[in-house]
């Protein structure tokens, strides 16, 4: 025998607005992001990497016996 379940309608439709509180949020916190972020990577300046390189590279291998 198939069970089968009713659940009545909810009594008001809320679900919209908690989305579009969600969404403006989202927007406000990356307009800030990029206001704020923008700037300081710009000001930060080119990543100056220091790597020791040898004098010498020793080419000769040596064959496997």
């Amino acid at each position: 025998m198939t069970t089968v379940v009713n659940t009545p309608a909810p009594a008001e439709n809320t679900g919209g607005s908690g989305f579009f509180i969600g969404v403006l949020l989202l927007i406000g916190f990356v307009s800030i992001l990029l206001y704020f972020g923008i700037p300081a990577i710009q000001r930060m300046g080119p990543v100056q990497v220091n790597v020791p390189m040898p004098n010498k590279i020793d080419v000769n291998v040596a064959p496997a016996k």
